[in-house]
């Protein structure tokens, strides 16, 4: 005579099958990077066995109709994206990255306003997503800038999740990635990002932990660009920005820590004085001074230029003459991710991949972190 299995043992077996399906379907660990035409890098010279997310930049949104849109421009690249990167590594995922840090924050905040335009931001969004052939969809709304739009932020991002659900339900596809680029930290100068339905909605935020010193807006010193610790009293750092994250309730493991393939450059008052926070006027090499890691160290061979790591806030900087560039070097890079690391991050993610130089930050990263 066969036995009966107890109702106790079948609610276990459910259980350990739905935990199971639950965690299969979140995200290991991440080793992103962002990728733009504007970089003038193909495509297909991505080394993607060095990432695990690939984003791709920047789709548009439509101010009239709000809707997610490519430019004709872009749309061959685009539409070949994810072929492209996964033939050099099959598993490596894509996310359509909307809006960027030229886009116009007044057209997010009006569709983010009303119900009809995020339903119209939304149902475009997935649909570009999966006709292009993208595993997943990143938001990049610089920045929020009032309480009304932080709580439309988060009813967006809600309904977006809610929508994506529903579209894997009836397509029998797996569900979208939704992922979202933000501030450094979660107090955007006294503004609070809504944390609970960032936690319930997306896959992971990228925060931004760079850009805090450039020429641009403070043109007066030099200053390290993403440094990960203060040396000083008041001093923006990368640490302070993610223990906020975690402070404010976000679980560590949706949080990937940004990381600047980039610096900027100042031009010194006095050549004699190139420290941290020495005296400058203003941007030098560019206009605002930003400059590729690989135009970096060409600039440090080509000018047989002193460079500079300093341990105690992680970060880079090289002079010659009156020219002055912060960055983070490969030695940073490997410091920042152990840090993410050591802290529980889900990984990390950098701009750009065009402005690395022989794949050194980027191989540099992956091995930091490791399998």
């Amino acid at each position: 005579m066969a036995s009966r299995t107890s109702p106790l043992v079948i609610y276990t077996i459910f259980f350990f099958l739905a935990s199971f399906h639950n965690c299969a379907g979140q995200t290991a660990n991440v080793k992103g990077v962002y990728w733009f035409p504007g970089s003038d890098f193909a495509v297909s010279s991505i080394d993607s066995t060095l990432f695990t997310h690939i984003f791709c930049a920047f789709a548009d949104l439509n101010p009239t109709n709000y809707q997610v849109t490519i430019s004709s421009s872009n749309q061959a690249q685009f539409s070949t994206f994810t072929q492209t990167v996964q033939q050099k590594n099959p598993n490596v995922k894509t996310l359509l990255s909307i809006g960027g840090g030229g886009a116009n924050t007044d057209a997010f905040a009006a569709m983010a306003s009303q119900a009809s335009r995020r339903k119209s931001f939304i149902d475009s969004s997935i649909s570009l997503a999966r006709s292009n052939n993208f595993h997943g969809l990143d938001l990049d709304w610089e920045y929020p800038d009032t309480a009304a739009n932080y709580n439309n932020f988060g009813t967006l991002l809600t309904e977006w999740r809610a929508a994506v659900a529903a579209e894997s339900r009836t397509s029998g596809k797996v569900a979208l990635l939704l992922t979202a680029a933000v501030f450094r930290s979660w107090n955007y100068y006294s503004l609070k990002y809504p944390v609970q339905a960032i936690s319930n909605s997306l896959d992971w935020i990228n925060a931004m932990t760079y850009d805090y010193y450039g020429p641009g807006w403070s043109p007066s010193s030099t200053g390290p660009p993403a440094a990960l610790y203060s040396g000083a009293s008041g001093q923006i750092n990368g640490d302070a920005g993610i223990r906020d994250w975690i402070q404010s309730g976000l679980s560590a493991k949706k949080i990937v820590l940004g990381l600047p393939f980039y610096g900027y450059a100042w031009r010194l008052v006095n050549a004699n004085n190139h420290g941290l926070f020495a005296p400058a006027n203003g941007a030098a090499i560019s206009a605002d001074g930003s400059i590729g890691y690989r135009q970096i160290r060409n600039f440090i061979s080509q000018n047989a230029a002193t460079a500079v790591h300093n341990g105690s806030v992680v970060t880079d900087y090289t002079y010659s003459g009156t020219t002055w560039i912060g960055y983070d070097d490969t030695q940073s890079v490997s410091t920042k991710v152990t840090y993410a690391k050591s802290k529980g991050l889900l990984g990390y993610f950098a701009w750009h991949v065009g402005a690395d130089s022989n794949w050194a930050l980027s191989q540099t990263a992956s091995r930091a972190w490791g399998a």
